[in-house]
């Protein structure tokens, strides 16, 4: 039968594992690193994987297709989990004082949630919801020294390199910003002239958001030293 499908241009896939999370019926899988349709009749047509995709790599086609199989998606989903990247599966972590990192004797991640990548994070992840956003240049870390202490404790992390992902970040955050009670926001980046479009994106999807989001920025030298905020 001729049916509205998705097609996957396996070229375009970066491998985030996004679209296979997204796919509530399992129809797509990751193999070998990039994503691929292995059951065409568990494809409803829908496409909720379009909008998870960071790459654009996921259009409809009209064309040849056996018949969505509503039955068989149900007893997949009874026998086994979803195909999805294990990375890109959202959780919280609790992060209790230790007595190392009070005295001084270790340093403590205070890293309170999984994935961090803009690319992979879903857009309504229940962190979200009431959450300080830190939004960083994922150089930023390795530079200045005290990160987790001082940027990623209290507040949900989302990281990035608006250079070298060579993706505009500005329409996922509109969509993560738009559809959660985000209290405040915290930009760092590095004091190189690219890392700017990280200031931007984010600058973008607060005012396509149409709410009043407070945002500062804190500047980063590449020899770890905070000049400003």
């Amino acid at each position: 039968m001729i049916r509205r499908i998705i097609r996957i241009n396996e070229e375009a896939c970066t491998g985030c594992g996004a679209c296979a999370a997204a796919c509530h019926e399992g129809a797509i899988t990751m193999i070998d690193g990039r994503a691929k349709l292995t059951r065409e009749d568990y494809c409803d047509g829908l496409g909720d994987c379009l909008p998870a995709c960071p790459a654009g790599a996921i259009t409809f086609e009209d064309r040849e297709a056996p018949a969505y199989d509503e039955a068989a998606v149900r007893a997949a989903k009874s026998g086994k989990t979803a195909h999805s990247c294990p990375g890109s599966q959202t959780r919280m972590m609790e992060r209790a004082e230790s007595h190392a990192a009070k005295s001084g004797a270790a340093i403590q991640s205070r890293l309170a949630q999984w994935p961090v990548q803009i690319r992979l994070v879903p857009v309504n992840a229940p962190c979200f919801d009431g959450a300080d956003l830190l939004i960083a240049a994922d150089c930023t870390a390795y530079a200045y020294g005290d990160f987790h202490n001082e940027f990623i404790r209290g507040r949900i992390t989302l990281i990035g390199c608006p250079k070298l992902d060579g993706t505009d970040y500005s329409e996922k955050l509109t969509r993560i910003f738009t559809g959660n009670q985000i209290n405040s926001i915290t930009v760092v980046r590095m004091e190189v002239p690219c890392c700017g479009g990280m200031t931007q994106a984010v600058k973008r999807a607060v005012q396509a958001s149409g709410k009043d989001i407070p945002c500062g920025v804190v500047v980063i030298s590449a020899d770890g030293k905070r000049l400003n905020g």
